[in-house]
């Protein structure tokens, strides 16, 4: 087998062929998601101290009278606007969690699937972000090898992503939602 066509792209080929999934595309979106995941964490979490901090300076000196205010006392605009603040929190942990999915269904892939995440983490999702010859050296791996597993590893995680972590997450939602409407049907 050539380089360009190593027996794991011809697989992440055949998987994408039988989901009916643009490769291009996925590649586009996964490298997409990656190269944005470290700045979503640093600014989720500026944000998480912020929405604390403005709920004690503003509501009292302690989160849970905070809470407790905002859920008894405060003027429906201040619930409405924390609702906001909180469920942007939310979502982004959701994310987060996305991404540990299809991270946790990359380590199980049977051919490199700890070197395919570990490629991801040092190269996207770890708080230090390698320099391309510190990746090389770490990885002890020439550029041209590193660049063909790095687009495997990018492929492989847009596969887990769309193919395993959002359907998980598509599930729990409609059952949260049939729960509910269950719950919301018998009161």
């Amino acid at each position: 087998m050539s380089r360009y066509n190593t027996q794991v792209l011809s697989s992440i080929r055949m998987l994408c062929r039988m989901r009916n999934i643009n490769e291009k595309v996925l590649y586009e979106r996964a490298k997409l998601i990656l190269s944005i995941y470290r700045e979503v964490c640093w600014s989720t979490i500026d944000r998480a101290n912020d929405v604390c901090d403005t709920l004690i300076c503003t509501y009292g000196d302690s989160l849970d009278g905070a809470l407790i205010y905002l859920e008894n006392f405060a003027p429906d605009e201040a619930r409405e606007r924390f609702e906001e603040r909180i469920r942007s929190l939310f979502e982004t942990k959701w994310i987060i969690e996305l991404v540990d999915m299809a991270m946790l269904k990359i380590r199980e892939y049977p051919d490199k699937g700890a070197l395919y995440c570990e490629i991801i983490s040092k190269a996207y999702l770890n708080r230090f972000k390698y320099r391309e010859s510190e990746m090389l050296e770490v990885l002890n791996m020439e550029r041209s090898t590193y660049y063909d597993r790095k687009k495997e590893a990018i492929l492989l995680f847009g596969l887990s992503l769309w193919g395993t972590a959002i359907p998980k997450l598509k599930d729990f939602l409609e059952s949260a939602r049939e729960e509910e409407a269950l719950c919301y049907c018998e009161c």
